[in-house]
């Protein structure tokens, strides 16, 4: 048995895995030792990736219509969630999206789809979607996320230029009854292995906080570990009203960087992705995880908005990351929205204003559809300034006068602005709850439906 994290890391180095029951004793060190945990994790972090952070991009080509009865799923059967429904979005469509993630930085293109898995037309949709995208962008990387394979499909995503497939297990199969039943949890593995003898990088992580035990954590883990998963997703379970884990809230911020860590050690040289709900739970230790992670999602996810996209480069290039591939963006045009919270004209800045029900001509910040102002963009399509560390760039023509010379100063990132559900908790002097021991203080939110991206007129978050 190992003394410490520091020495399991060096053994983990040498190529002495860890095994199941040393995970378990990670996952339950004790808060004043999590940032050994998490400085361990983070040697073997540099070690493969050394201070780079990959950059991927959700889009969203069906949302919702889905028959499948998983319980953590805001577009499952009968869901009561208020969330985006739209059938196929076309490849121009799908492409338009995805160029807002690639200026903001994205490396890899994720293209999802809901339901128990695509008909052999529907993979003739992404197939005609990702040889345009290839097109225009041939370094990009592609993965596809439809849900259940058939024979034969995965060889065809791959023919036509995909390169990774996501099909997370999701949980431990000791617990997998628990959260769905329309299908198994050998019907995923099946699917991953189906990608992988088809050429396809294999992607899939799972979803924490769904009341699991510690135990069945580290069963999905190694589990993992022996399915070969080249990427590893790890989501935080958004608890959507109207679904029936609605209300589950297990997880702290201190619980979610020691999970991490602990899938740093059992997976040491894979890519491990903050990914959905990661604002929710991690909250201001986001910068933090970054030492244990190595990739995250930029933006919004599927149903729910994320943290503004600039707020997400921001933080890698405060952490002092720089984002993996990232070079200069190529100068927008006049089909990229100009951002409006550096400069932008009166009129501009007006129709992006939150409460605007017609189409947006400004990129959505973090508030956009619940109230709140819009929000600065990570991907307008600005020039970028050469002195700004994040070299994907921030800048906005707008903001710079042609005749001005020297340099144009950066202006102040304006505060995160306050969510709607925190701030009716906070106003109404009953203050959040707290854990049994009173010290610890939980704030239950929900998240927020994402009402901008694909599917929409008004445009990303990225």
């Amino acid at each position: 048995m190992f003394k410490n994290p520091a020495e399991l890391a060096e053994r983990v180095l040498a190529g002495d895995p860890v095994t199941p029951d040393e995970a378990l004793e990670l996952l339950h060190t004790d808060d004043p030792g999590m940032l050994d945990l998490v400085a361990a994790a983070a040697r073997l972090r540099r070690e493969h990736f050394g201070m780079t952070v990959k950059v991927n991009y959700l889009v969203n080509l069906k949302s919702g219509l889905c028959a499948e009865d998983c319980g953590y799923c805001s577009q499952r059967l009968n869901a009561g969630t208020d969330i985006l429904k739209y059938s196929w979005l076309s490849p121009e469509k799908a492409v338009e999206q995805a160029e807002y993630g690639i200026r903001g930085g994205a490396s890899r293109v994720c293209l999802v789809a809901s339901g128990r898995g695509p008909s052999n037309r529907e993979v003739g949709n992404v197939t005609r979607t990702v040889e345009a995208l290839k097109e225009q962008h041939p370094d990009v990387e592609v993965c596809a996320c439809l849900g259940l394979l058939k024979d034969g499909q995965a060889e065809t995503l791959s023919g036509a230029g995909v390169d990774a497939y996501n099909h997370n297990l999701n949980t431990a199969e000791s617990h997998y009854e628990s959260i769905c039943s329309t299908h198994t949890y050998q019907d995923r593995v099946d699917t991953v292995e189906r990608a992988k003898d088809a050429g396809l990088s294999p992607c899939s992580g799972l979803i924490v906080g769904m009341r699991e035990t510690d135990e069945q954590l580290v069963e999905a883990l190694f589990a993992l570990r022996e399915l070969g998963s080249d990427s590893v997703p790890v989501n935080f379970l958004m608890p959507f009203d109207g679904t029936p884990l609605a209300g589950t809230w297990q997880l702290s911020p201190q619980k979610c960087l020691k999970i991490l860590s602990v899938v740093r050690f059992v997976c040491p040289d894979k890519e491990i992705r903050m990914a959905g709900g990661r604002e929710m739970h991690l909250r201001s230790l986001q910068p933090l995880a970054l030492h244990v992670v190595n990739s995250l999602f930029l933006g919004d996810y599927l149903t729910s908005e994320g943290q503004a996209a600039k707020a997400d480069l921001d933080m890698v290039a405060d952490a002092g990351f720089t984002v993996l591939g990232a070079g200069p963006l190529r100068e927008h045009d006049d089909t990229v929205p100009a951002d409006t919270s550096n400069g932008a004209a009166p009129e501009q800045a007006a129709a992006g204003q939150a409460g605007s029900t017609g189409p947006a001509t400004t990129p959505c910040g973090s508030t956009c559809g619940t109230g709140g102002p819009a929000g600065s963009d990570a991907a307008s399509g600005g020039r970028p300034d050469p002195s700004d560390p994040v070299s994907s760039g921030q800048g906005d023509d707008a903001a710079v006068p042609s005749a001005a010379p020297g340099p144009v100063p950066t202006p102040p990132a304006a505060p995160a602005p306050v969510s709607a559900a925190l701030a009716a908790l906070l106003s109404s002097g009953e203050g959040p709850e707290r854990d049994e021991d009173d010290t610890r203080v939980r704030i239950e939110l929900s998240p927020t439906v994402r009402r901008r991206g694909a599917g929409t007129s008004v445009a990303p978050n990225a």
